[in-house]
């Protein structure tokens, strides 16, 4: 039986229900073989594309080779779940300039605990079920936590296409799915790769407001939203701050125009729903928070990785594409006072300069408070 097709057949079907009983929406199963997307990858790398991202091209060995990472792997199981909320109106919020607008996957608990446990919780399962016939597996789980390709394994496995803007994209079910994957020595089938159907459509790459994505399959990160708000750790460049608008972590946008997103189902998870009403909740309100605020309220939350005075430059950019109003006005040369960042300090002028471009001689002479404290 040890040998036996039929076994591993039915064991991976099995495999699959219990993705689907600890959460997940679906499962699939490949090989190792990333040659590919590591290909892809160096590409990318050459171009220079990963900005500061360092640690994508020192780790860029590891991603070629699964088994590097747990010796002895044969296959990996790759599952995703869903993370978009009900009712988050996220066309709504980036109409209104002075909301702050936060990348829907940061909405509610890093995303990285939960799906580990649950990984940890299937390959358990998994575990318990080989008991049954005296068998056992090593394993290990990742979720966008070490050098894995994750997207190429996921689209290797049949759980959807990697889309023009470089983000894997589920025919029944959208784009809005974090990933993970389970690394095991079981000879187990693997699935067959699901056909792309983006087709002609470009809207994506048209509708991206820095210009990001530079060709079709191609993101320059550098240029990317989501990496000028949240792995960029310097200055915004002066050049992307207008096209921010109230974007202020991360940036959906590519995501918000695909077509095959009008299929995307919610979330049924408690922990991915909206905390302090960061759906929809004005730019002002947030800037105001004190580091201690600021530490409490994104406590178990991604909106952390940019640290408190990325995120006083990032609302500060957004207050400087809003309303030129007295309150904000005042709230920002009240922190221009109290913070000691000359990033932070950089972006406040940028913002009550562009206030005061837009408002005239009357908001001048409100500006010109600053240096009366």
């Amino acid at each position: 039986m040890l040998d036996s097709l039929d076994y591993y057949k039915q064991l991976a079907q099995t495999i699959k229900r219990l993705g689907l009983s600890y959460g997940f929406d679906q499962v699939g199963i490949t090989d190792t073989d990333v040659s590919e997307h590591h290909a892809h990858l160096t590409t990318w790398l050459e171009k220079k594309f990963q900005g500061s991202m360092d640690y994508m091209a020192s780790r860029s060995a590891l991603r070629a080779d699964p088994s590097a990472l747990q010796e002895g792997t044969k296959r990996i199981i790759t599952l995703r779940m869903n993370y978009l909320a009900e009712n988050t109106s996220p066309q709504e919020v980036l109409q209104n300039k002075d909301h702050a607008y936060i990348s829907r996957y940061a909405l509610g608990r890093d995303y990285h605990k939960l799906i580990r446990n649950r990984l940890k919780h299937v390959a358990q399962a998994i575990q318990s079920e080989l008991a049954k016939s005296q068998l056992e597996h090593q394993y290990r789980v990742f979720t966008d936590s070490a050098p894995v390709l994750e997207k190429g394994l996921a689209e290797k496995s049949g759980l959807g296409w990697i889309g023009k803007h470089t983000l894997l994209i589920n025919r029944q079910a959208g784009s809005w799915f974090f990933l993970g994957e389970i690394f095991t020595d079981l000879p187990l089938p693997i699935d067959e790769p699901t056909s792309a159907h983006c087709g002609s459509c470009s809207a994506c790459i048209e509708i991206c407001p820095t210009r990001a994505i530079v060709a079709p399959y191609q993101l320059d990160a550098r240029r990317c939203i989501s990496y000028l708000t949240i792995e960029n750790k310097q200055s915004i460049p002066v050049e992307f701050r207008s096209a921010l608008g109230n974007r202020v972590f991360g940036c959906d946008d590519c995501q918000l125009v695909c077509p095959w997103n009008r299929y995307a189902k919610s979330t049924q998870e408690d922990d991915f729903k909206p905390r302090h009403q960061l759906d929809n909740v004005d730019l002002l309100s947030l800037f105001e928070w004190s580091e201690a605020q600021f530490l409490k309220n994104t406590e178990g939350s991604a909106i952390r990785r940019t640290g408190y005075h990325g995120w006083l430059r990032n609302l500060a950019v957004g207050l400087g594409n809003g309303s030129a109003i007295p309150a904000v006005i005042k709230a920002l040369n009240n922190k221009r006072q109290e913070i000691d960042s000359p990033m932070v300090i950089e972006h406040i002028d940028w913002a009550l300069a562009e206030l005061s471009s837009r408002a005239g001689n009357k908001l001048s002479d409100q500006l010109r408070l600053r240096n009366t404290f």
